[in-house]
């Protein structure tokens, strides 16, 4: 138990880490998101202040659909990334192979939220088990409270998908 409470506070403290948690940016940016594979994806947001593009790396907690990511707030409605796709929805996506693909970010609800947790904890139960203590160590709330978002990747040329 000692070295769960243990690993959950490194992990929190990890979080709270600027440069750390800002580090895999530059790798998507450079083109080299895939190494995170797709599990992981990068966002580009716009600032509902500044106006200024923004990027933040999530991981992924569901894929309901081709093209289609669910991802949590780990640190809830106050994190700015959250905050700005609540102002301007229109984001890009980069997840494996595919880079800043347009595409729409929408909150769900909470019945939508439950369901894609409930399908993470039974994909990843190990994953799971750490991060449900980290992000609760570091938010001080639990998970399964914290706000969920869909996004929709816009149609490439030619995958057949209408966007």
């Amino acid at each position: 138990m000692a070295t769960t409470s243990l690993t959950a506070a490194l992990g929190a403290r990890a979080l709270h880490t600027r440069w750390l948690v800002r580090a895999p940016i530059q790798l998507y940016r450079a083109g080299l998101g895939f190494l995170f594979g797709s599990r992981m994806l990068m966002l580009q947001h716009i600032g509902r202040k500044s106006g200024e593009t923004r990027y933040v790396v999530l991981e992924v907690v569901d894929r309901p659909a081709p093209g289609e990511y669910v991802i949590v707030s780990g640190f809830g409605t106050r994190a700015q990334w959250y905050r700005n796709i609540r102002t301007n929805p229109q984001v890009r996506i980069s997840t494996g192979t595919t880079r800043n693909r347009p595409g729409i970010a929408t909150p769900m609800t909470g019945e939508e939220s439950a369901t894609a947790l409930a399908h993470y904890v039974r994909d990843h139960p190990a994953a799971w088990k750490k991060l449900r203590a980290t992000i609760e160590h570091a938010t001080g709330k639990p998970v399964d409270t914290l706000p969920m978002v869909r996004l929709r990747m816009a149609a490439a040329p030619g995958d057949g998908r209408i966007g």
